[in-house]
């Protein structure tokens, strides 16, 4: 059973097509890495897995269901998790309730108006355990709004790591970072069990080749190279898109 499965998957807007045909198999625990230059439709293909758009046509698989139709809030109930190109966290709240908030959203209390936070300590265990996996525990309680922009990015991965996914979809989780702190992420990322399949959006190639088993590389919204390291590499296509040669 593969851990995500993409059959024909077409995204238009209007008469711009998006993504094309796009037919790619994870296996489960697999590192995967979509590369492809900016317009290459990346983002729209994490964006129609995680049901934020609706796909024109194709089919999607989990670990063997069909989610193709099921609603976006829904997703995260049967293990999908992501962060995004661009960070939206609550800059006014401390990292802890951040967390505590990614939580409540898998939990009934949500449904619950008057539901306080800070009496929930079962959410607050959790969250503090996420952030423990980060290295961001000992400033749990400080405001985002204080923090770097890495920590920021860790912030993210803890908030999706604590709703433990069994795929995670990173969108470009390097990006903005400084040389030290894409080191720390790095590691983060490589200490992630293999019990988490992990599809990575990223443009930092010296990082993200490390951590993939296989790649994927997206052009005008179609797969037209994918193998090891090593093949994409060397394939003259990759050469094309990137260099013009």
């Amino acid at each position: 059973m593969t851990a995500l499965a993409l059959k024909d998957l077409c995204k238009a807007f209007g008469g711009l097509q998006v993504t094309r045909n796009v037919n790619l198999s994870v296996e489960p625990g697999e590192r995967r890495l979509i590369i492809g230059p900016n317009g290459a439709g990346k983002t729209t293909l994490f964006n129609q897995i995680t049901g934020d758009l609706k796909p024109s046509s194709g089919s999607i698989h989990v670990f063997g269901r069909d989610i193709t139709r099921i609603a976006s809030r829904q997703r995260a109930h049967i293990g999908i998790a992501r962060t995004y190109q661009i960070i939206t966290l609550f800059a006014r709240d401390t990292l802890l309730r951040n967390v505590m908030l990614a939580l409540l959203g898998l939990s009934p209390l949500r449904w619950n108006p008057f539901v306080d936070l800070e009496r929930q300590e079962h959410l607050r265990e959790r969250a503090k355990a996420a952030l423990a996996r980060v290295g961001l525990a000992d400033i749990a309680e400080r405001r985002l709004s204080e923090t770097s922009y890495g920590e920021r990015r860790r912030v993210e991965i803890a908030m999706a790591l604590a709703q433990e996914p069994k795929l995670l979809l990173l969108d470009e989780p390097f990006a903005g970072l400084s040389a030290d702190e894409r080191r720390d992420v790095r590691g983060l990322l490589a200490g992630i069990p293999r019990e988490v399949t992990i599809i990575m959006i990223e443009h930092d190639m010296d990082v993200a080749l490390d951590l993939a088993d296989r790649i994927t590389l997206l052009h005008f919204g179609e797969v037209i190279v994918e193998g090891t390291r090593a093949e994409v590499v060397e394939d003259p296509r990759t050469r094309e898109v990137y260099l013009g040669a």
